[in-house]
């Protein structure tokens, strides 16, 4: 179990050791803050609720205190935990912005506050929280990105369960569905993203020992989410979400590069994905385009070629609803959207590709019958079979599509 979640624990209130000399991720993030044409975000990443990444945030934002930087607590949930709580001590915090809804009233962070105060550096938790309707963005991560824009650095944390590309994974592998997500590029945008890992008999141990959940809480969790399966798969999914990011940025450190844009960090390579108008397992392609887009550290394209036969005034009144919706997920998912035209789907892919330095494109399988493959190539023969040295990835589907029975 890491060291820092040995301090304080308890019932009574521990106080903050200031003597302790700052940690090796707070001098790295001291480093990106001296360039300030942008605010720096920093990410703990985490497997589940209870890891510490709270307890960490508030150790760093004494650390960065101490280096006489000015930091500021723009939201922190401490869920009741005696030792979070402890570690808030004598640090400024921007009082939240109250919000009526639905006849309660509801806090929020006051980004606008946090930019009027004009910190260095604010600490903002969760980030996937979806924000009271009236706050200034639907989402917190939205907030965080107007924060940098201002020229604020921000540190937060999220758990691996809430990454977008994640989604669908984690409800066929956890059986649970995690409606709060933030778009995968936020973290891969991340100028420091730092992974606080602890084994699933450690965190089981503390949600016993109640440091995470109250007493009532507790038998359920631990027959459900907190089983040792769950948590030690969540486990492996945050190491492996954080390792590229974090030996990626340390490089560039290495090198000198602290200045992270992405021309500095990224090459010419892009990929893209070819929206479908028809398939109804459109989301899930996204996810996967996603998923490569972010392991990969590259920019992604989604393009959609509509024919003539798909023009405004022939396609389906449905089918046109789903394209927007598959559209508006891909933004959210990071991906640049595209809408062409053409008579051959493929040529006009394949074109685009090779005129924005496209290298992979990404595609789901087909669902035509062998037949129609024989009689009439479909877009996917075409695109494998290109001749503009672009590769070809095909996602299956599994076999779970209601509508799979209806496809020919």
């Amino acid at each position: 179990m890491p060291d820092d979640l040995e301090q304080g624990h308890g019932n009574a209130a521990a106080p903050v050791d200031r003597r302790v000399a700052p940690r090796p991720e707070t001098s790295e993030f001291v480093e990106l803050l001296k360039s300030r044409e942008r605010g720096k975000l920093k990410v703990y990443i985490g497997s589940a609720a209870g890891v510490g990444k709270t307890y960490r945030m508030l150790q760093e934002a004494h650390d960065l205190r101490r280096r006489d930087i000015d930091v500021v607590i723009g939201f922190i949930e401490t869920h009741g935990r005696a030792e979070t709580a402890s570690q808030l001590g004598d640090l400024e915090v921007v009082p939240r912005r109250q919000i009526a809804y639905r006849g309660v009233t509801l806090e929020e962070m006051d980004v606008d506050a946090v930019i009027a105060r004009a910190p260095g550096v604010v600490i903002v938790d969760e980030l996937a929280h979806t924000n009271v309707p009236g706050s200034r963005h639907a989402k917190r991560w939205q907030d965080v990105e107007l924060l940098r824009d201002e020229g604020v650095s921000v540190i937060s944390a999220v758990n691996v369960q809430h990454l977008e590309s994640l989604n669908n994974i984690i409800a066929e592998t956890l059986g649970v569905t995690v409606r709060e997500t933030i778009p995968d590029w936020v973290v891969t945008d991340a100028d420091q993203v730092v992974n606080l890992d602890i084994s699933a008999e450690d965190l089981r141990q503390r949600l016993t020992d109640g440091k995470i959940y109250a007493a009532e809480k507790i038998p359920a969790a631990l027959a459900n989410f907190f089983t040792e399966e769950n948590l030690t798969t969540l486990r492996e999914l945050a190491l492996r979400e954080v390792a590229s990011n974090v030996d990626r940025l340390r490089e560039s450190i290495t090198r000198g590069e602290i200045h992270k844009t992405p021309q500095s960090v990224r090459t010419v390579d892009r990929i893209l994905v070819a929206l479908p108008s028809r398939l109804t397992l459109t989301e899930e392609l996204l996810r996967t385009s996603s998923r490569i887009a972010g392991r990969l550290n590259l920019d992604w394209y989604c393009v959609y070629v509509q024919t003539p036969d798909e023009r405004a005034d022939r396609i389906d009144a449905t089918v046109q609803r789903k394209l927007v919706d598959n559209i508006q997920k891909a933004q959210s998912m990071g991906a640049e959207v595209v809408k062409l035209e053409g008579t051959d789907v493929a040529a006009t892919l394949c074109q685009f590709a090779v005129e924005h330095g496209v290298t992979l494109i990404v595609a789901g399988q087909s669902r035509r019958s062998w037949w129609q493959h024989i009689t009439r190539s479909s877009v996917i023969d075409k695109l494998v079979n290109n001749t503009m040295d672009i590769d070809i990835l095909v996602v299956s589907f599994n076999d779970q599509d209601p509508n799979k029975a209806r496809r020919p």
